[in-house]
Formats: C-alpha cells, structure tokens, sequence
C-alpha cells in the first residue's frame, strides 16, 4: 500500500516554480496584447473601408465629376479601396513609382481613361485633353506625309545655283563659261587621234631610216684619213 501511493504521488507534477509561474505570466500578458493589437488592426481596417465607401459613394453621385484622385496609401489601404471600387462598378488604377508614394486614382465607366491618359499619369504628368489631341493630329500628319513621301519614291537633288554663276565675278562670264567648255568631257578619251601624234610615219619607214644611218656612219668609220 505504501509503495502504490508513493508512485502516485512520484507521478504527479510538481507545483511550478516561481521562475516557471514568471514566464507564463508574461506569455500571457504578451498574447493579451497581440490579440488587441489585431483587434485593433481589424477595427480601423473596418473604419477605413466604411470612409472609403461613403466617399466613393459621393463621386457616384456627383455628377460633375468623372475622376477622383486619393491621397497616397499604404499597400493594404490601396487593396481596400481597389475592392470598394470594384464593388461599386468603377475603374480604378494605381499610379507612383515608390511605394510609399502610391496613389489610386478612380473613374466612372463611361470616362474610362484611354491609353495615353495612363501613360501620362505613368510618368507623373498632368493629362492635357487639349495638348493630347494636338500631338495627335502632328502624329497623324507626319504618318501621312511620310507615306505620301515613299509613294512618291526618293527625291531629286538639284544645286540651289549654277557654279559658273558662282564664280563669274571672279574670272569673268566668258572666261568660265570657256573654262565650263574646257572642262566637257572627251567622249573620245583613251583614243589619241593620229595628226596629234609626233611621228606620223609608220613602222617600217622608221626602221629602214635607222638602217641608212646606221650604214653611212659606218661607212664614214671605214674611209682611210688623209694627211
């Protein structure tokens, strides 16, 4: 009998030890806080979905206007307000390159924005209707004139003034428009015309005259020499 009751009470666990009560007491102190703090969390994520819903629903209902710009959000705040526009049956979109700088910006259906009206606020700028539709019409004008140019084909190149005109205060009209004469081409270049060329005889005649000169000077050499 004494042994089985000494290894029920051996079984039992022993009471906790100040360190041990310390640190439950501060465990539960911390997930006391986590929890309200989530509370709290969850209660102003609720509060923000409300504001964002009623100012939505003003944009809805103002009729003079067809875009809305928020002031930049935090990542779950942009999420929230992405969903209430989504719900209400509007467009919205988020523009900003950090993210802390981050904006949405909301539209009606009917006054969705085009793509050049997102590409502006992409890169920050102010959307201009009015300068839009202008570099739309300079783009569409020189599509055109760039097409009429390639049906055309490459264009001639005349000079803006004559070179003899250029230069006749200098040497005279007459004496560049002889010089311009001068300066055609030989159509003939390459042939050389034979009243231009020096000897005029022919082959054989030029060879039969060095044989003959060739005999008298040999002839002079063999004449005995008087005294």
């Amino acid at each position: 009998m004494a042994d089985l009751l000494g290894s029920i009470l051996s079984s039992m666990e022993k009471p906790p030890s100040l360190g041990d009560q310390e640190s439950r007491r501060k465990a539960r102190e911390q997930a006391a806080r986590l929890k309200k703090l989530q509370e709290q969390d969850k209660q102003q994520k609720v509060e923000f979905r409300k504001r964002m819903e009623k100012e939505v629903s003003d944009f809805i209902q103002d009729s003079g206007q067809v875009k809305k710009k928020f002031q930049p959000m935090n990542k779950i705040e942009r999420s929230i307000l992405h969903d209430v526009v989504e719900v209400a049956g509007l467009t919205s979109f988020s523009f900003g390159e950090d993210d802390d700088c981050r904006y949405v910006m909301i539209f009606k259906k009917e006054f969705a924005p085009s793509d050049e009206e997102l590409d502006s606020y992409r890169h920050g700028e102010e959307w201009d209707p009015q300068k839009a539709e202008e570099k739309r019409k300079l783009k569409e004008l020189a599509q055109k004139q760039e097409e009429e140019a390639a049906q055309q084909g490459p264009a001639v190149v005349s000079p803006a003034s004559d070179y003899k005109d250029k230069y006749s205060h200098l040497i005279g009209k007459g004496a560049a428009k002889d010089a311009a004469h001068m300066l055609q081409a030989n159509k003939t270049y390459g042939c050389v015309p034979v009243a231009n060329k020096r000897d005029t005889r022919s082959i054989e005649e030029a060879m039969n005259e060095i044989r003959a000169k060739k005999r008298l000077r040999q002839s002079g050499e063999e004449l005995p020499t008087t005294s």
